[in-house]
C-alpha cells in the first residue's frame, strides 16, 4: 500500500516537473506613445485594445509559448515612456530582466532618436550585452512607400541594430501582416518589410530557451509592481 503511494507521489511530482513552465522577464521599453501597451496586448491577447490608456508605473502581460517540446512563459513588462510616470520605479524594471525590447514609432523620427538614452538606461541599471535584445519598429501600417520623410528609414533602424547587437523586426500592433511581406514596389517607392507579430515572439523565446546559463523564475511574480491607475489618451491610436 504505502509502495502504491509513494509511487503515485513520485508520478505526480514528475507530472508537475514537466508542467511546469519557465518564466523570464521581457522589458519593454520606449518613448511615450510608440504602442508599448498596444504591441504587449496584442502580443499576450492576440487582438488590438478597444481603449487606449497612458501606462502609469508599470504592467504586465503573460504569453505561455511551446519551444520544441519545453514550455516558456513571456512575461512582458509595459513600462511607462513618461519620465514623472517612471522615475520611482526604475530600479525595479531592471531587477532580473531576461530580456529586452526596444520599441519606436516608425512614423515619430523622434522616437527612434530617443532610444540611445534608452539604452544608456539599461546601461546605467548594469544590462549587461549577454542581455538578449530586440528592435521593434511598430505602426509599419502607417508608412507612406511614396515619401522618406517624417518616418524612419529601415536601413537606418537596422544599423542601429547591428551596433546595438539587436535583432531587428519592423510590424504594426494595429494592422498585423498574416506573414512577413515587402511593401512598396511601385516606381518611386520606397520597400519596406512588415514582419509577423509571431515571428517577433518565435524569435524571443527561442533565444530566451537558448540561454541556458540565466535563471529563469520558476514561478511568475505576483503583480505587486502592477499599477492599474491609468490615464486615458486622447488619441485612440495614440497608443503607449
Amino acid at each position: 500500500m504505502e509502495s502504491s503511494l509513494e509511487l503515485s507521489n513520485s508520478m505526480s511530482s514528475v507530472s508537475s516537473l514537466l508542467n511546469r513552465s519557465r518564466t523570464f522577464k521581457v522589458l519593454v521599453i520606449g518613448d511615450s506613445g510608440v504602442g508599448k501597451t498596444c504591441l504587449t496586448h496584442r502580443l499576450c491577447a492576440g487582438e488590438f485594445p478597444n481603449r487606449v490608456e497612458a501606462t502609469i508605473g508599470v504592467d504586465f502581460r503573460e504569453k505561455v509559448l511551446d519551444i520544441d517540446g519545453e514550455k516558456i512563459k513571456l512575461q512582458l513588462w509595459d513600462t511607462a515612456g513618461q519620465e514623472r510616470f517612471r522615475k520611482s520605479m526604475v530600479q525595479h524594471y531592471y531587477r532580473n530582466v531576461h530580456a529586452v525590447l526596444f520599441i519606436y514609432d516608425v512614423m515619430r523620427p523622434t522616437s527612434f532618436s530617443g532610444l540611445t538614452a534608452w539604452v544608456e538606461e539599461c546601461r546605467q541599471n548594469s544590462l549587461g550585452q549577454d542581455i538578449p535584445r530586440f528592435l521593434v519598429g511598430n505602426k509599419s501600417d502607417l508608412r507612406d512607400p511614396r515619401r522618406t520623410e517624417g518616418q524612419v528609414s529601415q536601413d537606418l533602424a537596422m544599423g542601429f541594430a547591428k551596433a546595438n547587437r539587436m535583432l531587428f523586426f519592423e510590424t504594426s500592433a494595429k494592422n498585423p501582416p498574416n506573414k512577413c511581406v515587402t511593401v512598396g514596389q511601385g516606381d518611386g517607392d520606397v520597400p519596406y518589410q512588415q514582419d509577423k507579430l509571431e515571428d517577433i515572439v518565435v524569435a524571443l523565446g527561442g533565444k530566451l530557451k537558448r540561454q541556458k546559463k540565466v535563471s529563469a523564475h520558476t514561478s511568475a511574480y505576483t503583480g505587486s509592481f502592477n499599477v492599474s491607475r491609468k490615464r486615458a489618451e486622447k488619441e485612440q491610436w495614440a497608443c503607449c
